[in-house]
């Protein structure tokens, strides 16, 4: 495949093999993308470091915590010294306190609220702040989200609140950014086993669960999520933004 053939993106949220952003971030190179990667502290550095290494060895890899904005400021100081433009962005970063995703919804405390939103959902609208000027000949920004945006999935609590922010954020910025054919859009990913998703508590009966009840009685597998990532960043999609997509095997439909 070549429909990305001579697109710059930059990803943010890669942690391991497993996570989705490198399942998309795969399937954008193989579209003909070339792509920069960022990760959050030292502790990821080494994996971010040897996965993108097999993107060639001139791949630019930057630390950026979206929770300072002097860092966001940095990561694309250096994309456009390096690119001198942009056309793609993945934000698939999401973080709450654990004990924020145990017991009751009712118990968030003020701070873990605020955490799960900056990191969950602002980061979204930072990060799109600062690509815009960069995406001189349009783009596509994509946000991942969850059901748990939707409806209640139980012990997701704030992060389902953070996602469904998530989910507004897209629609607004795709509103603002419209006019200079930049396209935002979240996939709602059905249930992943990454290193987040270990994170909630009863995730195994998730899987269980969408198995059982979405109509392809399957659970989703990551090639899937590029897949349609890299149709979200194509031309296929021009006139498609401020949309969420399901990728559940159908799951979302479901009402009992």
């Amino acid at each position: 495949m070549s429909q990305l053939n001579g697109k710059l993106g930059i990803v943010f949220g890669v942690a391991n093999k497993r996570s989705i952003a490198w399942a998309i971030a795969q399937a954008w190179r193989d579209a003909g993308a070339k792509l920069a990667f960022t990760y959050q502290g030292e502790r990821l550095k080494d994996n971010v470091e040897e996965l993108a290494s097999s993107f060639g060895r001139d791949t630019l890899i930057l630390p950026c915590d979206v929770t300072r904005d002097d860092d966001i400021a940095s990561v694309f100081s250096a994309v456009r010294e390096h690119f001198g433009k942009l056309h793609l962005l993945l934000h698939s970063v999401a973080f709450a306190p654990k004990a924020a995703l145990e017991g009751r919804f009712l118990n968030t405390q003020r701070d873990a609220f605020r955490i799960a939103h900056d990191v969950s959902a602002y980061s979204l609208v930072a990060l799109a702040r600062e690509a815009a000027p960069l995406m001189t000949e349009g783009g596509s920004i994509l946000g991942m989200s969850y059901y748990g945006a939707e409806k209640v999935v139980p012990h997701y609590n704030v992060m389902g609140v953070a996602k469904a922010s998530l989910e507004a954020c897209t629609r607004y910025l795709a509103y603002d950014l419209g006019p200079s054919k930049i396209r935002v859009n979240c996939i709602s990913a059905g249930p992943v086993n990454t290193l987040a998703a270990r994170g909630v508590s009863g995730f195994s009966e998730v899987l269980r669960q969408y198995e059982n009840r979405a109509p392809l009685k399957r659970n989703l597998v990551p090639e899937e999520l590029g897949a349609t990532g890299t149709f979200l960043a194509t031309d296929g999609a021009a006139a498609i933004t401020g949309q969420v997509i399901y990728v559940d095997c159908g799951y979302q439909i479901m009402g009992m």
